[in-house]
């Protein structure tokens, strides 16, 4: 019986698009952006900045020798958010619901700007952040390691208490879903920007 349900934020809860994540960052003024974004697995300071490596403040500065001029905080959030594409509030109620009956969390490759955004009354229509959708988020940024590491499973496994047999993870990256496989979860991993309800509750319902 499944008991708890960790779901990854980018292309799950929230659809993403690299292609205008790429055109917001070239606006920044980063011209070699397309070949320094991924959806799933960043490189270079993009990603030393998601593995909790550098902060926000060493990410916002060299960030800026790269676009040639210094950048505020609002500006490079702003091209952080071009991953995001909105957040469907269907989907949103249905993790209400789900609320009532599992244990939620976010297992989620992420950064400090991006985070500022959707833990604010700005992530939804109804002003609720996304926190208070689900029991504790597990951010790469904060634990210090991405998915597909395996330091980021076993971390959130034994904080949250989690029996994987009882666990359901749900990401729209293979590679993410087959090392979620290597620890025993249950696993789902739906198109980015799916409306994934329907099949989630087939799932849940095949393994009660």
């Amino acid at each position: 019986m499944i008991k708890n349900i960790v779901f990854d934020f980018g292309g799950v809860i929230a659809p993403i698009s690299r292609d205008r994540a790429v055109e917001a960052f070239i606006r920044l003024g980063l011209t070699d952006a397309g070949t320094r974004l991924d959806k799933y697995h960043q490189t270079g300071i993009f990603q030393q900045l998601e593995e909790g490596k550098i902060d926000a403040n060493t990410f916002q500065e060299r960030l800026g020798e790269l676009c040639g001029r210094k950048l505020e905080w609002e500006e490079t959030k702003e091209a952080w958010l071009g991953f995001f594409t909105g957040v469907n509030p269907d989907i949103l109620t249905y993790l209400e619901d789900l609320q009532t009956r599992y244990r939620l969390f976010v297992l989620s490759n992420t950064n400090p700007y991006v985070i500022d955004w959707a833990c604010s009354s700005q992530f939804s229509p109804s002003g609720k952040p996304l926190n208070e959708y689900f029991d504790k988020l597990y951010l790469s940024y904060k634990i210090g390691y991405t998915k597909p590491d395996n330091h980021i499973y076993d971390f959130m496994i034994k904080d949250a208490s989690l029996i994987p047999s009882e666990t359901l993870f749900v990401d729209d990256g293979p590679a993410n879903i087959e090392k979620g496989k290597e620890f025993g979860l249950h696993t789902f991993c739906p198109l980015n920007g799916e409306d994934w309800r329907e099949k989630l509750k087939n799932i849940l319902q095949s393994l009660a």
